[in-house]
């Protein structure tokens, strides 16, 4: 067993040595943290045969086994809560009380398919014509492709990996090359806690593209996650269409935040905080388009905006720090690309707007009233902590609007009335909503999207069968005297 890791360390703890590298930057300071591998496509491919031989050992145990197992590893990353999140912070930006939430709920997946795992599905029936009978059971998928983002590195990590290894499958992972350490601090934590080290093999490499050919064309591939963008994850399906690879996609989003005149105002800014800067915007899930019904408008904007000022800007590490940096230098330069045009277009800057002087790749929460519906900010994915508003007079008027986008992830309505709460959100094109809270994940519920938003779900029961095959076996029984 290794020894335990610096999070420095952790950077190479599960990679060969390689004469390419690529670092990792602090987006609060912009300072070099560490340098990582930078992997081709013959290194990713050398993985397969090993993670496959893992896999194929690891399938044959028992439920019991791997839940104890999963159960450990469960504990582990809790012990280790502080570390984990002091990284996350470090290459990723989010405040520390943000990041160890995440190392929850990343464990919390972890807890959830250790638990799912011994109740596996299957079923037992009659052949309706008699002669026989149908047992039906599910069988792991095989070996995984699994490629995250950067803006959850722990989280969107093991809301792959524990449905994979739960189902007996092995995996191979790519993590983000902006955030890879977490990753790999991860993996090594759940090598220690006792999961075999061959079953899972993290990738790290700048050249997404040659890894994806490549590890794809492999027909001992057999399943592929992606979370990203909508682009990307189309390109990724085209490509895996050619082995008829199973696949899970959880994609771009463009939520609407609706409040009605009847929602009770302090909790509807405070979900409006919630929805908007969990992750400081970097969130697929995050309100992106605020619609407030008229009567109640002027007073929602004024108090979000005052709470959207009162937002202290810093990096993560400082206790008074409520949102941290961007991703990236081109993140911030986008966020003030879209103020200016949404600002061009006749919106006024209620809150926020601009980015300070560096270092450090900072934006203001930043609050836009009567935004139009053509710009920018209201079209696309805005992943940044910019909130731009529209009003409204009636409900039908509003659905027609937040369903006039191609992307279906996540939807929230604020509104006392129970019967509206539920007839709104039936009628959201949208994988997800949240009623009247601003945070709606959870590792029990079904995630995923409608539209170009996705296709599969992670989380929950659901999740395990995307890492399953369903099979059946059809018995022959004759009669006895």
């Amino acid at each position: 067993m290794r020894e335990s890791l610096s999070p420095t360390d952790a950077a190479v703890g599960l990679a060969e040595p390689s004469g390419n590298q690529f670092s990792v930057l602090n987006p609060a300071t912009e300072e070099h943290i560490a340098s990582v591998p930078d992997h081709d496509s013959h290194y990713a491919l050398q993985q397969i045969p090993i993670a496959t031989a893992a896999g194929a050992a690891w399938a044959s145990t028992t439920p019991r086994h791997r839940a104890d197992i999963m159960h450990n590893v469960y504990a582990v990353l809790i012990e280790n809560r502080d570390r984990l999140a002091g990284l996350i912070t470090s290459e990723m930006g989010k405040t520390l009380k943000e990041a160890a939430g995440e190392v929850q709920y990343a464990a919390d997946y972890v807890r959830w398919y250790a638990e799912e795992l011994v109740r596996p599905g299957g079923g037992y029936r009659e052949n309706p014509h008699g002669g026989s009978t149908i047992l039906i059971k599910r069988s792991p998928v095989g070996l995984a492709v699994l490629i995250s983002p950067w803006n959850f590195p722990m989280a969107m990590i093991t809301r792959k990996i524990a449905p994979a290894i739960a189902s007996g499958s092995p995996a191979i992972v790519k993590p983000a090359n902006l955030t890879p350490l977490t990753t790999l601090l991860t993996v090594e934590l759940m090598v220690q806690a006792g999961v075999p080290e061959d079953l899972v093999r993290v990738v790290t490499t700048t050249r997404a593209s040659e890894f994806s050919e490549a590890v794809l064309g492999d027909p001992r591939v057999r399943k592929l996650s992606f979370t990203g963008s909508t682009q990307v994850g189309s390109t990724l399906l085209g490509v895996a269409s050619h082995n008829v690879i199973k696949s899970s996609m959880e994609l771009g989003g463009n939520a609407p935040f609706i409040v009605f005149d009847d929602a009770d105002l302090d909790r509807a800014i405070a979900g409006a905080i919630a929805a908007k800067l969990r992750n400081g915007g970097q969130s697929c899930i995050a309100a992106n388009r605020f619609y407030v019904q008229e009567g109640i408008a002027e007073d929602f904007i004024q108090g979000f905006s005052e709470q959207m000022s009162s937002i202290t800007l810093g990096p993560g590490e400082q206790e008074s720090t409520q949102l941290g940096p961007m991703i990236d230098h081109k993140a911030a330069q986008r966020m003030q690309d879209l103020v200016a045009d949404a600002v061009a277009g006749g919106a006024t800057v209620r809150a926020g707007g601009s980015a300070p002087e560096g270092p450090g790749y900072f934006f203001e929460a930043t609050v836009l009233d009567g935004v139009a519906t053509d710009a920018d900010v209201f079209t696309t994915e805005i992943f940044g902590p910019i909130a731009p508003i529209r009003r409204f007079s009636h409900q039908s008027e509003v659905l027609e609007a937040a369903n006039d986008t191609p992307f279906g992830l996540a939807g929230y309505v604020f509104t006392e009335n129970l019967d509206r709460a539920l007839n709104v959100a039936d009628a959201l094109e949208t994988g997800l909503v949240g009623i009247n809270q601003g945070v709606p994940s959870n590792a029990a519920a079904p995630f995923g999207g409608l539209k170009q938003s996705g296709m599969g779900r992670e989380g929950s029961g659901e999740g395990l069968e995307e890492y399953q095959e369903m099979r059946f076996y059809n018995i022959a029984r004759k009669e006895t005297h």
